[in-house]
């Protein structure tokens, strides 16, 4: 406001030359007019004493002045004047006003507001069954300007239906339509201010606070909506108190250090303060006395520009201040209207012609404001500096803007047109009422609304209180406007750093929070396993992955899980097909070897066309290990046992009729011997080994019928992967496929272990079990390895079972016939294959010498 240093050299002039003259400043708080507009402001304050002690219904003296309830009072005037003066409104009407003080008492108040309600032309109020007919003095009252008041003055009007538009009062009781159908405002919910509050404390992670409000019916809703708002938004209460009014009692104010030392103790260093100014004076006070350590205190509208806190000495010392004050449009002419009506009221004639006109109400009530006729600079000198900071524009355009609300209400009321209204149409109050839900009004160039619950929705300044001696001086640090916007840069701390208000530091990422105590803000740090994550900055318990995923410890998120199987380019799988290269090379290459020598008695005394299927057979089923390797289908799921045992069937069938033959030569009657082994080796042979497949055949197809093995992909075996495989559903059912080859393999052993070894002669009997007992130590061994290895290497140790299976089978009784073709052929002879040789005939003398000399001995 440019001419607010005008106006204070003006008044300082003015003022300084009538200190003892007595002026008619009050005389101005009423103007006649086609409907009066009553009014309700704070132009005096009580001594509290005199409330204290009341014994008897009298009048109460206002002594002390308020500047605050003038300008506001003045505010009224102004907008009252500029409607009446202008034609867009009420064109060829003229709005009066009766103003009155509120003492900010509730039993001063209510005094002026009976008044208000008295008929029309009288000073009482009469009793009717309806008051529909009824007229009251005044149309609509515009205040007053605490919560305090408008709850009792709300209930009040509202029985006739009378509207009545606040300028100050934001408790969000008053928004219950069902108790207060006649209240509107020019100011926000405390609701709106509230959520500003809470959305500020988190931008600045300050969950661990105290909540402080005055002891009133402010305060304690006040209090009651900021703790289901924290709550609900993750900002913890540390302390929560009430703080008593100033008064003279002094059990009351004794309280007050026990709330300090409450505060203190929690260790919280933001502090929300949602009280009235006079509580908060008792509480500063007593901090600055006592030298309490400096706080941020988050201060409600209600204080956060009040005089009294402000001019208090060194209120620096209490901290930091922040707090929400709704936005309005400047009213730059305001400071000239104020000087204007000053220094009429310094004007004698103008005076002298106010004097004669002694009104009904000033007969009853007495002067509307004594206390104004007798200020002097000094009384207006804290109001004149809050004027040139700015800080109190905000009240004065929501009182402005109060009276263009009730003018429109008249204008939609009356029907008025362009250029003219309905004159002398009598208006009730609740007609006016019924316009204002939800009606639409122009303020300067703000466009204005009254909900449905009569409140109007206007942007917040967030203000910070800048130290300039002698008081402090608010500067706007941001907006919220439903979302919050900061200048950090305007922001002033100690140290040029936010404090931290927190019961425990910020988890690291990957960790959650383990409360501890009875406040959510309060928590110990836990890391997230793995195989979960931390979703949310706020949450309790880690997050698990889905299936498919994996993470690591301390993790923020999941990640997808790869395929795992057993591949052919891993190491394992290479270095077993490396051996199965080997074991395959040496099959073959005695297979080759065997087929050249076909007519040698070697290879016709092993069986000649059964020895090389056996061995054939041998090499199918070190090829069945290729099955296993690769990504699993179930096809080669299905396949990869019977191509494993029934090969192995054929090759053990062979060796079976082997160990046969020769048990039954050297156990059986020579007789007898002859034509078993002449059945042995000739036709019977064949359907021998095709019965022993066909009975491992049958086996198998019930083994796939029965327990037929599938693909499953694993998801918990594995930490960061799916593994895929071909899933047994119990080794009970493996040892199903086994059961064939392991009789015929125990048949062997059993025949050939217990057969005698003739001299002279091959020794069969010896590479069979040798053979057998490598087949038994293999598979007897791959059981407890299957069982006990990783999933994802089972299948390398089933191959690693073949081969090395088979490479013993080779190595203990093939690879020895081969080393005789290659290295011994002397030995491949008839006699020494089938008895008779000359070895025979040398074991024979030899036997025959010595036991001629033990008979020379003996």
């Amino acid at each position: 406001m440019p001419s607010l240093a005008v106006l204070h050299l003006s008044l300082a002039a003015l003022l300084d030359l009538r200190t003892a003259a007595t002026l008619c400043l009050s005389r101005q708080f009423k103007a006649q007019g086609d409907y009066i507009l009553g009014g309700l402001f704070p132009l005096g304050l009580t001594e509290e004493a005199t409330l204290y002690q009341r014994t008897q219904p009298n009048s109460i003296l206002c002594t002390r002045f308020s500047p605050l309830g003038l300008y506001l009072a003045m505010a009224m005037k102004m907008a009252v004047e500029e409607i009446n003066n202008g034609s867009a409104l009420l064109p060829g009407l003229h709005l009066g006003y009766d103003l009155f003080d509120t003492c900010s008492e509730p039993v001063v108040t209510m005094k002026p507001s009976l008044m208000f309600l008295a008929e029309a032309g009288s000073h009482s109020i009469a009793a009717y069954c309806n008051y529909t007919q009824y007229q009251p003095r005044v149309l609509a009252v515009i205040g007053p300007h605490s919560s305090e008041l408008a709850l009792i003055t709300g209930k009040f009007f509202s029985f006739f239906l009378m509207p009545q538009v606040s300028y100050s009062a934001s408790m969000d009781r008053l928004s219950d339509r069902e108790t207060f159908p006649s209240f509107f405002r020019t100011v926000p919910s405390d609701r709106i201010q509230l959520e500003a509050v809470v959305t500020l404390l988190q931008n600045f992670n300050w969950n661990w606070v105290a909540a402080l409000g005055s002891d009133d019916d402010y305060g304690r809703e006040g209090l009651s909506i900021f703790s289901s708002l924290a709550n609900a938004r993750g900002v913890c209460i540390a302390h929560e108190g009430l703080v008593p009014l100033h008064t003279t009692n002094g059990q009351q104010l004794g309280k007050v250090p026990v709330v300090l030392h409450q505060v203190n103790q929690s260790e919280v260093q933001v502090v929300v303060l949602f009280a009235s100014a006079r509580a908060v004076y008792s509480l500063f006070y007593y901090t600055i006395h006592n030298g309490l350590s400096p706080k941020v205190w988050v201060a409600s509208e209600s204080w956060l520009t009040s005089d009294l806190v402000m001019n208090l000495p060194n209120v620096a010392r209490v901290g930091t201040v922040l707090g929400f004050l709704q936005r309005g449009a400047l009213l730059p002419e305001f400071a000239h209207y104020v000087e204007t009506r000053l220094a009429l009221a310094a004007d004698p004639a103008f005076c002298a012609s106010l004097n004669a006109e002694l009104d009904l109400e000033e007969h009853v009530m007495g002067l509307r404001c004594p206390q104004c006729d007798n200020i002097t600079l000094q009384n207006l000198s804290s109001g004149l500096q809050n004027l040139s900071a700015g800080q109190l524009h905000h009240q004065i355009f929501a009182t402005y803007a109060a009276v263009y609300g009730v003018a429109q209400a008249l204008h939609n009321t009356l029907q008025c047109n362009a250029s003219s209204c309905p004159t002398q149409k009598p208006v009730q109050p609740w007609q006016l009422l019924d316009n204002m839900y939800n009606m639409t009004f122009h303020a300067r160039n703000l466009t204005l609304q009254f909900d449905v619950k009569g409140n109007v929705d206007l942007e917040y300044d967030l203000k910070m209180w800048v130290w300039q001696s002698p008081t402090p001086v608010l500067h706007t640090v941001g907006t919220f406007n439903g979302s919050l916007q900061l200048q950090p840069s305007k922001m002033y701390w100690p140290g040029n750093q936010a404090p931290v208000s927190q019961c425990s530091q910020q988890c690291k990422d990957g960790q959650v929070r383990r409360v501890k105590g009875f406040h959510s803000c309060c928590y110990d740090c836990v890391d997230c396993k793995a195989g979960s994550y931390q979703k949310n900055p706020d949450d309790l318990t880690c997050t698990p992955c889905n299936q498919d995923q994996w993470s690591p410890e301390k993790s923020t998120g999941c990640f997808p899980r790869r395929p795992k199987f057993l591949a052919w380019g891993e190491p394992v799988v290479l270095s077993l097909l490396l051996l199965l290269c080997l074991v395959l090379g040496l099959a073959v290459a005695a297979l080759g070897l065997f087929v050249r020598h076909w007519d040698s008695p070697l290879v016709q005394a092993s069986g000649g066309a059964l020895f090389c299927f056996g061995l054939a057979c041998l090499g199918l089923f070190c090829l069945s290990v290729l099955l296993f390797p690769g990504r699993p289908r179930p096809a080669s799921c299905l396949a990869q046992q019977p191509l494993v045992h029934l090969p192995l069937t054929g090759c053990l069938s062979t060796l079976f009729l082997q160990a046969a033959e020769t048990f039954v030569e050297s156990e059986l009657p020579l007789s007898r011997a002859t034509w078993l082994c002449h059945c042995l080796r000739g036709p019977w042979a064949w359907p021998v080994v095709l019965l022993a497949i066909l009975v491992e055949a049958g086996l198998c197809i019930w083994y796939l019928t029965a327990f037929p093995p599938e693909v499953v992909t694993d998801w918990r075996v594995l930490p960061t992967e799916a593994l895929e495989h071909c899933r047994m559903h119990s080794l009970v059912s493996l040892s199903l496929v086994h059961i064939t080859n392991a009789m015929l393999a125990f048949l062997c052993f059993l025949g050939t272990f217990l057969v005698q070894s003739q001299p002279g002669r091959y020794n069969r009997a010896r590479g069979l079990t040798f053979a057998m007992l490598t087949y038994f130590i293999t598979w007897v061994s791959f059981v407890p390895l299957l069982a006990n290895v990783q999933v994802a290497y089972q299948p390398a140790v089933q191959m690693g079972a073949i081969l090395f299976c088979a490479l013993g089978i080779l190595a203990t009784f093939h690879l020895p016939k081969c080393y005789m073709l290659l290295w011994l052929p002397k030995l491949n002879t008839q006699e020494f294959f089938q008895g008779g040789g000359p070895r025979d005939a040398a074991d024979r003398s030899s036997s025959g010498h010595g036991e001629g000399t033990q008979r020379h001995n003996e």
